[in-house]
């Protein structure tokens, strides 16, 4: 078992990608879990999202962490008993943690076709009739879709809406990186996006101003 991607983004803050190659049997291996996530664990039907937990388990062994160093409150957002922030995420066979001194939030999508049309739900969809119809847009229009998603995480916060009050800054792909607002209970905070691309997978990770 291994790590497929390491990110040092400051001194504070790490993020590690797992690619999910091994049975079930092996991630299970050496993983204890509390009676919570037990629960949880059990009454998952679907092999990969059983493998994804499990995985989740060994990312945070590898920041020296356990099952019961984290805890989730009534949002289900996972929180780690140190103090520091965490944030998890899952998309088919790639997982991953980012942990930080700061709020944090990280979300793994699969680049589809389908973000084509469940686009207009989270983003004005007309701003991107410059890029045409094909993989340019898709690509763009999946690193939105996760920036909000990890905002949405970070943030913490149901009620959010990712149309109104979510706002992405405009940005070119290879410049992997960009802004975005937030906007709830008439508060504005702002925060940094950054991005990657890798086997049609897109990484967005976000971290509040200082």
């Amino acid at each position: 078992m291994s790590i497929y991607k390491r990110i040092t983004v400051d001194e504070a803050t790490t993020a590690l990608i797992w690619k999910i190659e091994e049975s079930l049997e092996a991630l299970e291996n050496g993983i204890e879990l509390t009676d919570y996530c037990r629960e949880r664990y059990d009454g998952m039907k679907s092999l990969i999202h059983r493998k994804g937990f499990m995985s989740i388990r060994h990312l945070l062994k590898v920041f020296g962490y356990s099952d019961f160093d984290l805890s989730y409150d009534e949002k289900g957002k996972p929180h780690l008993k140190d103090g520091k922030h965490i944030s998890i995420t899952h998309s088919f066979e790639f997982t991953a943690v980012i942990v930080s001194n700061k709020k944090v939030g990280i979300d793994i999508e699969k680049q589809r076709e389908k973000i084509k049309l469940i686009a207009p739900k989270f983003t004005p969809i007309e701003e991107y009739k410059a890029l045409g119809d094909g993989e340019d847009l898709i690509r763009k229009l999946t690193i939105v879709w996760g920036a909000k998603e990890s905002l949405y995480k970070l943030y913490g916060k149901k009620g959010l809406l990712f149309l109104h009050d979510i706002f992405v800054e405009d940005f070119n792909i290879p410049d992997q990186k960009t802004t975005a607002r937030v906007t709830h209970d008439q508060k504005i905070t702002y925060y940094t996006l950054n991005f990657m691309e890798f086997e049609n997978f897109t990484c967005v990770y976000a971290l509040a101003h200082d």
